[in-house]
C-alpha cells in the first residue's frame, strides 16, 4: 500500500506520503516553501497505562539542529502507532520564511487533518480488503 494526501486549505498546506512495509508504516510529511527532514519520530503501540484494555503508544524523537517539526511528527506517530495497532515511523519537514504565530496554528491544523485522512484512507482499504 501506498498513498499520497495533501490538505487543501489554501494556506500553509501540507503534503504526505504514506508506505505500507510489511504491517508497518512509514509516513513522509512535508510542506512550505523548503521541504526537508527535520525531525523522525518512532511510535509503538502498547496497552494504555491508565486502561489497560485500550491500545496507546510511545514515540522516540530525533530532531535536527535548529529544527522544530518534533511535536508534529511525535504527536502523528503516536495517532498512527495507537489507531492501527502497528509500528509507525514518521518524518516531518515544514519551512515557510517568516511564519507568524497563526501560520504555525494553521500548520498544526493542517497536520491534523492530514492524520485524519491518512487513518481514514488505510481503514477503508483494509475493509476492502477483508470483503
Amino acid at each position: 500500500m501506498a498513498l499520497k494526501l495533501a490538505t487543501t486549505t489554501g494556506s500553509y498546506d501540507l503534503e504526505a506520503s504514506v508506505q505500507a512495509i510489511g504491517d508497518d508504516l512509514l509516513v513522509a510529511i512535508w510542506g512550505g516553501e523548503r521541504p526537508h527532514i527535520g525531525a523522525i519520530a518512532v511510535a509503538q503501540p502498547r496497552p494504555s497505562l491508565k486502561y489497560p484494555d485500550r491500545i496507546s503508544s510511545t514515540a522516540s524523537v530525533f530532531c535536527l539542529v535548529g529544527h522544530k517539526e518534533d511535536d508534529l511528527a511525535k504527536a502523528a506517530s503516536e495517532v498512527l502507532a495507537a489507531a492501527l495497532n502497528t509500528t509507525v515511523v514518521v518524518t516531518a519537514g515544514i519551512h515557510w520564511d517568516n511564519i507568524t504565530e497563526e501560520g504555525i496554528r494553521k500548520v498544526v491544523e493542517n497536520s491534523q487533518v492530514l492524520i485524519d485522512r491518512i487513518l481514514e484512507q488505510i481503514r477503508d482499504r483494509r475493509k476492502t480488503e477483508v470483503q
